[in-house]
């Protein structure tokens, strides 16, 4: 009896149940707090649905799928489906959004040197719009198509600002780089200001300058002295990559500023797809997965962020930082948990630095609970969490203790490049518990890109959790057929 009852109170802590959690949306739509919401909680904006749908989509019995009205009311025929998680929270705590970016240059910024070569491009997006070269690019930016799901916990305050701000953070990030990003044949500058590799030379030094030993001659006084250092060479992508993560780390802070004068409840993982200059990037924080399909064969662009995927990641932090365990938990991992008993004995574990186990002779601050216990889908970060990336949970402790447990969750995707093509779509069926976002353009190579939070048939090989695509797109004229 008391073993069923340590398992049930397991499962309750395991997966943040947060009973009331819907409770923000009743009442004031407070739940629990004086402050007001930062945003009031709906579905998806795209949907378009009423106030009476909204409540309808969370009918716990009935669970009806949620799709688009309108086949063309998304750019590239992107498909949508969601559905309740049953018993889980009185609403639907997941977001997702859709929108076409503008991105204007900074006010401001530094000029890059002028491409003499560009050329208009043909266009990659619906009605011709965005992606070619106009003449009067100087003044609308550069266009780019933007897509992302927050799968929330704990509440949906975060995933509601995050659907709804995370797409802003993203277009600042990169209003600094339009000019760089534009001419694409010049790679970009160390220093902003300084004359881009490749760059022709602003003079010529002159053969009767030369011979009277003038300012910039060899070996005269003006000559600057010659560099032994070697410049790294940085490609365009990993500007729109590091514009992403440094995204996501502001939204991350947002929330943490805001959370004192609003009602941002609970956190979410991030999940973004975007499209810019004829490139496809992914960006993932969390347990959430995006995929390629590609002649019937699964690419992953993203892989999940787990208690152990991260084990060492987490584990590094608590042995230097020991003070965030509060002295209730160890950072040693052991094969079950350790008894009074065994004190003195060898027993299996494994710390931050190893991939294998070893033998230790268990002390007394190996009693304490573990920083990570479980396995699988049941493995849970200081028995309260089974996610370590996303957004907001600033305000997440353990469990009648007054250890937070935000130090350990990271809100930076990690980054990764791919090659390849998008084209044509294949069928994406709505997945329990879940939001699915499918948008694909049609080309030769007939490949898929789909977006969707677990579960999802696990792939072999996995790559990281920020990506890279080069794609030649084609336009979407229509609803694609599959």
């Amino acid at each position: 009896m008391l073993t069923r009852v340590k398992s049930a109170v397991a499962n309750f802590m395991g997966g943040i149940m947060a009973g009331s959690s819907g409770s923000e949306h009743s009442g004031g739509g407070c739940g629990g707090s004086d402050l007001p919401l930062r945003f009031p909680y709906g579905r998806p904006e795209f949907l378009g649905l009423s106030q009476d749908e909204v409540e309808c989509s969370a009918d716990h019995i009935a669970r009806p799928i949620l799709i688009l009205k309108e086949t063309r009311r998304l750019p590239w025929a992107t498909g949508y489906a969601e559905v309740i998680n049953a018993g889980k929270s009185t609403h639907n705590e997941d977001q997702a959004s859709c929108e076409v970016l503008t991105v204007k240059k900074k006010a401001g910024t530094i000029a890059s040197t002028p491409n003499r070569n560009s050329t208009k491009r043909r266009s990659s997006l619906p009605n011709g719009e965005g992606l070619q070269l106009k003449e009067n690019a100087e003044s609308e930016g550069v266009c780019c198509h933007y897509w992302s799901l927050f799968d929330g916990h704990a509440g949906s305050g975060a995933a509601v600002v995050a659907s709804r701000l995370l797409q802003h953070h993203v277009a600042e990030q990169l209003r600094e780089l339009v000019e760089i990003l534009r001419n694409s044949a010049v790679l970009p500058p160390a220093c902003l200001g300084e004359e881009p590799e490749g760059a022709p030379a602003s003079r010529a030094l002159t053969r009767a300058a030369s011979l009277r030993g003038g300012v910039g001659a060899p070996g005269s006084p003006g000559t600057p002295p010659t560099r032994f250092f070697t410049e790294k060479k940085i490609p365009h992508e990993c500007l729109v990559i590091g514009a992403l993560e440094s995204a996501f780390k502001e939204m991350d802070l947002q929330i943490e500023r805001e959370r004192s004068s609003y009602n941002i409840s609970g956190g979410c993982t991030a999940l973004i797809v975007i499209c810019l200059l004829g490139k496809l990037y992914v960006a993932n924080a969390g347990d959430s997965r995006a995929i390629i399909v590609r002649n019937g064969e699964i690419i992953p662009m993203s892989s999940e962020f787990t208690p152990e995927t991260e084990r060492q990641r987490l584990q590094y932090l608590a042995f230097m930082q020991p003070h965030l365990l509060g002295n209730e938990f160890t950072h040693l991992e052991f094969p079950r948990r350790v008894q009074r008993k065994e004190l003195g004995k060898k027993m299996l574990y494994r710390d931050f630095n190893m991939t294998g186990w070893a033998y230790k002779t268990i002390e007394d601050d190996d009693l304490k609970f573990p920083l990570i216990y479980g396995e699988g889908k049941k493995a849970r970060v200081m028995a309260t969490i089974g996610v370590t990336r996303g957004l907001g949970d600033h305000d997440l402790k353990v469990h009648d203790s007054n250890i937070y447990i935000k130090p350990f969750l990271s809100s930076a995707p990690e980054s990764s490049r791919e090659e390849g093509r998008i084209c044509e779509p294949k069928a994406l069926g709505p997945r329990p518990s879940a939001s699915a976002l499918q948008f694909a353009q049609p080309s030769p190579a007939h490949t898929s890109c789909c977006t969707a939070q677990a579960p999802w048939p696990r792939p072999e090989a996995q790559t990281s959790r920020c990506s890279v695509l080069d794609a030649p797109f084609w336009p979407v004229t229509g609803p694609q057929q599959s």
